[in-house]
C-alpha cells in the first residue's frame, strides 16, 4: 500500500498480488487516514507501507515532512507487523499532472486535487516496484 500523505487528504495506491502493476485506490481526509488503513488492512492483506517523503530539490526536508513523519511513527505504533519504507516522492505531482493529460481527461477533471493524490500514491507505489526487480 502506497501513502501520498497530505495535511488534508492522502492519495492511496495498492498493487496487484504479484506487486507488478500499482492501482490507485482512493483519497481519504487525512483525519481519517488511520481508520481506513485499519478497516482496509482488516479485509486485505498488505505486506508493506510505502510512503512519499516530500524532499526539496536540494534533499533537504520539505516543510510537509512536520506532518509526514509524525503519521509513520504513529503508524509503525498501531501496526507494527507491517513494514514501512519510504521513498522520495518529488515530481510525483507533476508525473500525475502530466499522466491526466496523456490519459485525456479535461481540465476540470484535470483540477481534481484527490485525483492527484490518488494518481500520485499509485506513481509513488509503481516506481518502488520497478525499482524492486
Amino acid at each position: 500500500m502506497a501513502i501520498d500523505f497530505g495535511t488534508k487528504r492522502t492519495g492511496i495506491a495498492v498493487s496487484d498480488p504479484m506487486q507488478i502493476i500499482a492501482n490507485g485506490l482512493t483519497t481519504v481526509r487525512t483525519c481519517d487516514l488511520m481508520d481506513f488503513i485499519l478497516d482496509y488492512i482488516a479485509k486485505e492483506s498488505v505486506e508493506l507501507f510505502v510512503i512519499g517523503l516530500p524532499h526539496k530539490m536540494n534533499n533537504e526536508d520539505s516543510d510537509s515532512m512536520k506532518s509526514v513523519r509524525p503519521f509513520i511513527n504513529s503508524l509503525a505504533k498501531k501496526i507494527p507487523n507491517i513494514p514501512i519504507k519510504m521513498v522520495d516522492e518529488r515530481f510525483t505531482s507533476v508525473l500525475a499532472h502530466h499522466a491526466m493529460i496523456e490519459g485525456g481527461l479535461k481540465k476540470k477533471a484535470r483540477q481534481n486535487k484527490a485525483l492527484v493524490d490518488e494518481i500520485s500514491a499509485t506513481i509513488i507505489l509503481q516506481s518502488y516496484l520497478e525499482s524492486k526487480r
